[in-house]
């Protein structure tokens, strides 16, 4: 018999009442907002009534480097928040909010699968609460208070056109919208100046909703968004072009997390969704802060490997948040590591290779030079590992071993997981590790001080968690470093912008590469959200639909159902 699709297996499930999950985190009913029997929202007064609780244990989980296909991360983190019960344990789960931009093209929606989903899953993976669509209206809002601005011939400040960098935004992916003419038409119709447009996920506004501690703390990062620059070199704000207050009143309830649950009735806040690319890629601060009040572990996820969204997790989300980590999991698949050994390639949208899926342990002890890596990156910041060997129905026993072996050698806890087809018991081995792991001494530590120059976090990074020989900068580069460190930025942290199909900035390189040099064309300020990012490479801020998207499949049937939806 076939097994089920991810849609039938959550429709499936009887989901318990939302008011009863928050019930279960010791939550009552004056502290959410209801969004039907199955949704919520939890107010910010929660912080204040929670604080005196004890703290859960502190999980991220994050992985080795992925294929285009990715290795069941957001499954894994769902999973393991599941297993937890089967231990004796209470978990709460937090992850990002998907972008519709991938539900419609090529990877799906991001609920989970099999038996590890969040659910509603057909809720999850569209509009939820609307808080895509507010961070979309806010963006939008600025981008269109610069554009009259300029039509205006305002005389407190002269914009220069060529320099803004603020585009506008929209949850779909659509790749002629990447660069753009507007002011097209009659000389009423505005100033024609070229622009585009980026995916939701990749704005600003996104990560500023993700680093924010509270509604204040928000007003104060939209303020401090920095557009471009007058005619005589001024930095422009949102403050300055009066736009931050009423972009904060449009973010004034998407700045409340979303809670929902599993399909075994764990708790899981769903809040922000920042790009992994050029953001950090990461949950929100808020949802944490509430969370790691309300049970005995706190799982959340960090977008893509160790190297990328992990790395940001303690360096940028840990920095503002104050919270400290207890341990980490690293997601491994057979399937990765073969293609880590350099004998394999996978291509989004086609079948794996024959070859690939025939038993070869020796290749993926070959390709576990990546995971290796990944394990010393997360011990770099005095955190203890442990490897998640996530199973697929084409793995082998001696496969699973090899991996089980590689991480034995290094002196970290590992577990074969089948919480896709088995739910949370499919986990539970992997849940004691974690609890094992999480119950030894803590020595969590920054990367970097800081205090650091701006070039020092690059090249720390780039040496210590990338495996670079050296940086070499392009002159505007060098250029915009030494204009934010003159003026006030070099103590913002760096999250540096590459492919995250490689643990270098060349996503052909596999393995773990060294002797290469990691190339800065440009460094950008997102002063708002609180960080500093490098681009290295060419990187896509609105992708485009694939030859087959997914959303050809997406329908609703005679009883107004959703099918396709995966």
């Amino acid at each position: 018999m076939a097994f089920p699709s991810d849609l039938d297996i959550a429709r499936s499930t009887r989901l318990h009442p939302i008011h009863g999950v928050a019930a279960s985190m010791g939550i009552g009913r004056h502290l959410l907002e209801l969004y039907g029997d199955d949704v919520a929202k939890i107010k910010l007064e929660a912080l204040e009534e929670l604080a005196d609780r004890p703290k859960a244990k502190y999980v991220v989980v994050s992985a080795i480097t992925p294929t285009p296909l990715g290795e069941g991360k957001t499954t894994t983190t769902v999973g393991l928040g599941q297993a937890f019960s089967h231990i004796g344990k209470r978990a709460i789960v937090t992850i990002r909010q998907p972008s519709m931009g991938p539900t419609f093209g090529l990877k799906g929606g991001a609920a989970g699968g099999g038996y590890s989903q969040v659910v509603p899953m057909e809720r999850l993976n569209l509009h939820l609460t609307g808080d895509m669509h507010a961070v979309t209206a806010a963006h939008n809002l600025l981008a269109a208070m610069i554009d009259n601005h300029v039509h205006q011939h305002d005389d407190f400040f002269h914009v220069d056109r060529h320099s803004v960098t603020w585009r506008r935004v929209i949850d779909v992916s659509d790749r002629v919208l990447r660069s753009i003419i507007v002011g097209l038409g009659a000389r009423e119709d505005g100033v024609i100046r070229q622009t585009g447009f980026d995916i939701t996920a990749a704005s600003e506004v996104m990560a500023v909703l993700a680093l924010s501690t509270s509604l204040q703390d928000m007003r104060r990062r939209m303020g401090r968004i920095t557009i471009g620059r007058t005619t005589t070199g001024d930095s422009i704000t949102a403050e300055r072009l009066r736009a931050a207050g009423a972009m904060t009143v449009i973010m004034r309830d998407a700045i409340k997390p979303n809670l929902l649950q599993t399909l075994e009735h764990t708790p899981v806040l769903v809040h922000a969704g920042p790009f992994g690319n050029i953001a950090h890629g990461n949950s929100s601060v808020l949802a944490d802060l509430i969370a790691i009040r309300c049970g005995d572990f706190l799982v959340t996820e960090a977008g893509f490997g160790a190297d990328m969204g992990a790395e940001r997790f303690f360096n940028i989300k840990c920095r503002t948040s104050g919270l400290t980590p207890d341990a980490a999991v690293i997601v491994a698949t057979v399937r990765a590591l073969k293609v880590h050994s350099r004998r394999y390639r996978v291509t989004a949208g086609r079948p794996l290779p024959a070859e690939l899926l025939a038993e070869n342990p020796e290749h993926v002890h070959e390709g576990a030079v990546n995971l290796r890596k990944q394990i010393e990156n997360i011990r770099v910041h005095g955190v203890t590992p442990v490897v998640a060997i996530n199973a697929f129905p084409t793995d082998h026993p001696s496969e699973h071993a090899a991996i089980g072996a590689e991480a034995e050698a290094l002196g970290v806890r590992s577990a074969v997981c089948t919480h896709y087809a088995d739910g949370g018991r499919g986990a539970a081995e992997l849940a004691q590790a974690v609890a094992e792991a999480a119950a030894e001494p803590n020595h969590f530590q920054f990367l970097y001080p800081d205090e650091a120059c701006l070039r020092d976090k690059i090249e720390i990074v780039a040496t210590r968690i990338y495996g670079a020989r050296a940086v070499e900068y392009d002159l505007q580069a060098s250029r915009q470093l030494e204009s934010y460190d003159v003026n006030g930025l070099r103590q913002l942290p760096v999250c540096i912008a590459k492919t995250h199909l490689s643990i270098s900035s060349d996503p052909l390189l596999k393995g773990a590469p060294t002797d290469w040099v990691l190339p800065v064309r440009e460094v950008r300020a997102a002063v708002g959200a609180g960080f500093i990012y490098p681009i290295c490479g060419d990187m896509r801020t609105m992708p485009g639909l694939p030859s087959k998207p997914a959303a050809e499949h997406i329908d609703i049937d005679e009883q107004g159902r959703i099918v396709g939806l995966s």
